[in-house]
C-alpha cells in the first residue's frame, strides 16, 4: 500500500541488535545412571549391614538398657568395643613357642585373665573364679571360652596348669600389646580385672577388681540369654 514501508516496525525498546542466547551443555546421561547406580548399591550395602548388625545390637540394648530384674549392670560396658586386634599388633603365642592367629579365638564368647606365668595369689584366685563362672552357668557354658593372657617369659607353675584344666587356653602375649587392646580401669592394673570379649572379637566388659561371683554371674546370665538369637555353642 502506497505509504506505508514494506518492512514491520520494531517493538519499542527492542534493540536494533539480533537476542544473544547462552546455550548449556545437556547432561550426560551415563554419568548421571552411574551416579545413580553407585547410590543405590551404597545404600543396599548400609541396609545389609544394618541386617546383619541389628541383631547384635539389639542384644546389647536389651542387656544395657532393659533390665527388669535389676537395676544397674554390675560389670562396666566398654563404649565403643574394642576389636580385636591384628596378629601383627597383637602377637600371641601357645606355651611351645608357636604362633597364634588372634583370629582364631573369634567364635566363642571369651572369659579372659591376665597374669604372670608364676601367678600369684591374685591370679590363682582370678582363675578359680573364671571356672567356677563358667562351670555356674550349666549348659551355656559351651558358649564360653576360658582364656589365660600371660605377659611374660617365666613357665606357669604345674600345680597352676592342672588347676586350669586343659579347656583353658594359655596364651603369651607382650604386656604392652595385649594393654593396647584391654585396659584396666583408672588406678587399677590389667591382672586386676577379667575381661569378657564377645564372639566378634570384641572387647565389651570389664569386671570390678575382686569382683562378687554372684552379681557377676546374672551379669554374663544377661548376657548370655540376650544374645542367644545370634550367638550359638562352638566355632
Amino acid at each position: 500500500m502506497s505509504g506505508t514501508k514494506s518492512s514491520a516496525p520494531a517493538f519499542a525498546g527492542t534493540p536494533a541488535e539480533g537476542l544473544a542466547f547462552t546455550v548449556h551443555s545437556l547432561p550426560d546421561a551415563a554419568l548421571a545412571d552411574t551416579e545413580r547406580r553407585t547410590r543405590s548399591g551404597r545404600i543396599k550395602m548400609l541396609l545389609v549391614l544394618l541386617v546383619c548388625a541389628s541383631p547384635v545390637i539389639a542384644s546389647y540394648l536389651a542387656f544395657f538398657f532393659y533390665r527388669p530384674d535389676t537395676g544397674v549392670n554390675y560389670s562396666e560396658l566398654i563404649v565403643p568395643p574394642r576389636p580385636l586386634p591384628s596378629a601383627a599388633a597383637l602377637p600371641l603365642a601357645d606355651l611351645q613357642g608357636r604362633a597364634v592367629d588372634p583370629a582364631a579365638l573369634k567364635g566363642q564368647w571369651l572369659l579372659a585373665v591376665v597374669g604372670g606365668g608364676q601367678c600369684d595369689a591374685a591370679c590363682e584366685r582370678a582363675l578359680v573364679l573364671q571356672r567356677q563362672l563358667r562351670e555356674t552357668l550349666g549348659r551355656e557354658r559351651e558358649r564360653v571360652d576360658k582364656v589365660w593372657f600371660v605377659t611374660d617369659d617365666a613357665a606357669p607353675r604345674p600345680e597352676v596348669l592342672a588347676g586350669i584344666g586343659k579347656d583353658t587356653t594359655v596364651l603369651r602375649v607382650p604386656r604392652e600389646a595385649l594393654a593396647a587392646w584391654l585396659a584396666p580401669a583408672p588406678g587399677q592394673v590389667l591382672a586386676q580385672h577379667l575381661y569378657l570379649v564377645d564372639p566378634m572379637g570384641q572387647w565389651m566388659l570389664r569386671a570390678p577388681p575382686d569382683p562378687e561371683p554372684a552379681r557377676l554371674k546374672r551379669d554374663l546370665d544377661r548376657l548370655l540369654r540376650a544374645s542367644v538369637s545370634w550367638d550359638k555353642p562352638g566355632r
